[in-house]
């Protein structure tokens, strides 16, 4: 009896594959958006851990770390361009995660005055906690990526509700 079931079954699937035309459909992760929100809850959620287990050091420490590494071309494009660097960077980042900043820019000084942070706008949507030190995403990461060029990050205020900020990057003077 089993044979014979599992003979209707590929009777079955036979007819069908004959009758069903197929559609083989080729994509890269080049052809999707780029969007990474919930990259931001999962960090605020290691923020957290590092805050609680060992202090605020600690999560000062990993930002400086991985802020080193990963944003290490724009420290040299920063050495390089100058704040027109960071500018178009900030744009670039604005845009791709669908938030607006106004962005004042000089010789000596960038002004990027943001009033919804789009990470702190999903995760509060999303129903994600955000660390009590979440801010030092904004505040440690800018102070890391001017290590060692002639610019100095400043968090002039910060919003925790919002992520609303004023961040200016400056010459740094002697």
């Amino acid at each position: 009896m089993q044979a014979n079931a599992g003979s209707k079954v590929s009777l079955l699937l036979q007819r069908c594959n004959n009758s069903m035309s197929k559609e083989v459909i080729r994509r890269t992760a080049g052809d999707n958006v780029y969007l990474h929100k919930d990259f931001h809850g999962a960090l605020s959620v290691g923020i957290d851990y590092l805050d609680r287990t060992y202090d605020e050091a600690a999560v000062r420490e990993y930002l400086q770390e991985f802020a080193a590494t990963f944003y290490a071309p724009l420290t040299e494009a920063l050495l390089a361009r100058g704040l027109v660097a960071l500018k178009e960077h900030f744009e670039q980042v604005y845009d791709r995660e669908g938030g607006t900043a106004r962005m004042t820019l000089s010789d000596d000084e960038l002004l990027i005055e943001v009033e919804v942070c789009p990470a702190v706008a999903h995760m509060r949507a999303a129903g994600y906690p955000v660390a009590r030190l979440f801010r030092e995403t904004t505040k440690t990461v800018n102070e890391t990526i001017c290590r060692g060029t002639p610019f100095v990050a400043e968090l002039l205020d910060y919003d925790d509700a919002t992520g609303r900020c004023t961040q200016r990057f400056s010459r740094r003077t002697a």
